[in-house]
């Protein structure tokens, strides 16, 4: 692909990297009257809702999920996009149920906000299992993800994802939040520059949207194609083994919960806001931008599928997470291409840079601070910076067991891992804020319970793909595997709420001013309800949620 690259291409590209570094250079030097750690981890609280909304929608749209959704839309599977559609929703709860609580409470991170909620244990045991989880599913991932583009351009996987790494991380240590929320608004941008061209100009390439549906329509008749009803229909029947509507509609959301509600990776953004009022109107504000990953990242896989059965691009449908690239590299004009190139390196850069800075500062805060709790601020953004580097070389360790993970794509991987850890995590978040009388005993039982069971599943699906160990058909593993991975997070928020509840019932309850600003005032104590803007974007939100799912549900191939 290098050399298909245009003289104009590559200027582009180079510019977008001049504009990135120049922004984290003068992030770096703007400070705030807070300090050295606030300003790093932080970014002196003094941030803005539309940068607060563009960094929440940029760090979460990088190239694993880019490129898991356009290859989940020429696999023809529709219902991924759920995770996108039901994001919105559950964007509306970050910003009206659990923004007030983080910034009363005045945290830097979400294992902090546990401390005070429950106990120290609660907040260790959510330190370490989220650091793991940026492992696994974060950094690794866009790492993955990002060698993937690098090795469509030309460049061999491996050096790809060191070039990657080393590009990303050098403005995230210089910086901290404040290089990564600034460039990340800038990177949003050109992300939705790059995709809307490749969306348009396939389409245009393909002949219209009429003809795309001939195509599909015709190669669906061929044996082993996606059903022409699958390419735009967002419900499945219960028995679909993948993608059942009982998983998406009561699964997804406790996922949702977890990643965009209690996650540090997502949640530091908002902890950076002026006020209340910011951090909500930011959070809705990326719940409207969540609505389009359905138009120009599913949609340009679709079209790169029926691209394919014309012979126009080349991939292979065994790894249809190259749809895109493979559209890039295929027919986009001169300086277009450096356009979308530079959005998939944006969407690349932007993740990765967000995933460095919250796991540097959950070690730095909840591990470093707390064994030197006389560190001054030099010592607390240095230790973050190796922090960064230490992850890196885990990560990078981490890449080949979890290509044997990935038999479904990178999306299907992405949401798989996340079923398996978030649900006690969701549980205790949420139950917590609601009922006084939940304790800490409960939270710490509930939380390792559910973790055994979930990395017992891990484990087990990771052995029994690679053939080490032999399922037998009808067995309890057997069994136990076969449950869809979207079922099993509802089971498990489930049975870790029920164990919350019961062993919460079971022990002394913790002092109520403890909780005073943990927790749910009672409703005589809460001030009078009054419409306000947030409730009106609220509300129109939710009705094109609700307009999304009409629409795809019932437009079928013919539509």
């Amino acid at each position: 692909m290098l050399s298909s690259l245009s003289f104009w291409d590559i200027a582009i590209i180079l510019v977008y990297f001049g504009i990135i570094l120049w922004i984290a250079q003068w992030a770096s030097k703007t400070k705030s009257d807070s300090g050295g750690a606030v300003d790093y981890f932080l970014a002196g609280k003094n941030s803005g809702w539309l940068v607060i909304g563009a960094s929440l929608f940029a760090s979460n749209i990088g190239s694993e999920i880019i490129l898991g959704v356009s290859g989940a839309g020429a696999r023809g599977n529709m219902p991924m996009a759920n995770f996108e559609i039901i994001a919105s929703l559950v964007l509306i709860l970050l910003g009206w149920v659990f923004v007030p609580f983080y910034l009363r409470s005045g945290v830097y991170t979400m294992p902090e906000f546990l401390e005070k909620r429950y106990s120290k244990a609660c907040r260790s045991y959510l330190s370490v299992i989220s650091i793991l989880a940026y492992v696994i599913t974060k950094i690794s991932l866009i790492i993955f993800a990002g060698a993937l583009v690098f090795e469509t351009v030309g460049v061999p996987f491996w050096t790809g994802a060191i070039v990657t790494v080393v590009a990303t991380g050098f403005y995230t240590v210089l910086g901290g939040l404040k290089a990564v929320i600034y460039t990340d608004m800038v990177q949003a941008f050109i992300l939705l520059l790059g995709t809307i061209a490749v969306t348009v100009f396939g389409l245009y390439a393909l002949g219209g949207w009429d003809h795309m549906i001939a195509v599909i329509t015709t190669a669906a008749a061929q044996e082993g194609n996606p059903p022409t009803a699958q390419f735009f229909n967002l419900w499945r029947p219960m028995s679909d083994t993948e993608y059942p509507w009982t998983g998406m509609l009561f699964g997804a959301p406790i996922l949702g919960v977890w990643y965009w509600c209690t996650d540090q990776y997502i949640v530091q953004r908002t902890l950076s806001a002026k006020d209340i009022n910011n951090a909500r109107k930011g959070a809705l504000f990326a719940g409207y931008l969540k609505l389009l990953p359905v138009f120009i990242f599913f949609i340009p896989g679709v079209i790169a599928y029926a691209l394919l059965q014309e012979g126009a691009i080349e991939f292979s449908m065994d790894n249809a997470d190259q749809a895109l690239p493979a559209m890039i590299n295929g027919f986009l004009p001169t300086g277009l291409k450096g356009l979308a190139i530079a959005g998939l390196l944006a969407a690349l850069m932007s993740s990765l840079s967000s995933a460095f800075n919250s796991s540097s500062t959950l070690l730095t805060i909840d591990f470093y601070q707390k064994y030197r709790p006389n560190a001054n601020q030099k010592d607390l953004v240095r230790f973050g910076r190796l922090a960064t580097v230490v992850l890196v070389v885990v990560s990078l360790g981490w890449i080949p067991f979890m290509k044997a993970l990935m038999g479904g794509g990178i999306f299907h991987y992405l949401q798989s891992i996340q079923a398996y850890i978030s649900p006690p995590i969701a549980a205790v978040f949420l139950f917590g804020l609601f009922y006084k009388w939940i304790n800490a005993r409960g939270a710490i039982v509930a939380l390792w319970v559910g973790f055994v069971i979930g990395v017992f599943r891990l484990i087990a699906e990771f052995l029994a793909n690679e053939g080490t160990i032999v399922v037998g058909e009808g067995s309890f593993l057997g069994i136990f595997l076969g449950i869809n991975f979207l079922h099993f997070a509802l089971f498990l928020f489930l049975f870790c709420a029920m164990i919350l509840m019961m062993v919460s019932k079971m022990t002394p309850a913790q002092p109520v001013e403890r909780l005073e600003l943990v927790t749910f005032k009672k409703r005589a104590e809460r001030p009078v309800f009054k419409w306000s803007s947030d409730m009106t974007l609220t509300v129109v939100l939710v009705a094109l949620v609700l307009l999304l799912w009409g629409v795809f549900s019932t437009w079928g191939i013919a539509g």
